[in-house]
């Protein structure tokens, strides 16, 4: 008795919808409660905006004998690490940290790891866009592989950003 279905008060804070797909969103608790079309709106405008369009890894197929290879830029033919971010879209990020000083800011990423509740073993690895607080010069953070392809093109974006600045 007094069951009336619902999602007991809990609702989208972007359409105030209360149906059975609100919930908290996102590999890192972002504190939104979004309903999955709202949440999937929200996740494309930030990807769009910080460069993370690219595809995720693939799964491996367990009864696939051949051997892995790494995923490569189809631009410049270096190999690409794509990682998840916190907002369930994915980054080709290069394959080792470097100084601040030498990546535009709008490259910088780091990564986090996420471990299960109560254990101190990571689960997963997201990819988190550094903004906010400037790193100091001498800090490691990831660069986008955009900013390290050898691609004419590629190279003239972020000379370009250099140039610019933030």
């Amino acid at each position: 008795m007094g069951a009336t279905g619902g999602n007991h008060g809990i609702v989208c804070q972007r359409c105030h919808d209360d149906g059975p797909t609100v919930g908290e969103r996102g590999r890192i608790s972002l504190m939104a409660l979004l309903c999955g079309r709202c949440w999937n709106a929200h996740a494309n405008e930030i990807a769009i905006h910080e460069g993370a369009t690219d595809t995720p890894r693939p799964d491996p197929d367990p009864d696939d004998v051949s051997p892995y290879e790494p995923p490569c830029c189809p631009q410049c033919k270096a190999e690409v690490r794509p990682y998840p971010t916190n907002y369930d879209r994915w980054v080709h990020l290069a394959t080792r940290d470097y100084p601040a000083k030498d990546v535009p800011p709008r490259y910088r990423w780091r990564l986090v790891s996420i471990r299960a509740r109560y254990s101190s073993v990571p689960m997963d690895v997201v990819a988190v866009r550094v903004r906010g607080i400037e790193p100091l010069p001498s800090d490691l953070v990831r660069p986008a592989h955009r900013a390290v392809c050898l691609s004419p093109d590629a190279m003239d974006e972020v000379e370009q950003e250099q140039v610019s600045g933030p």
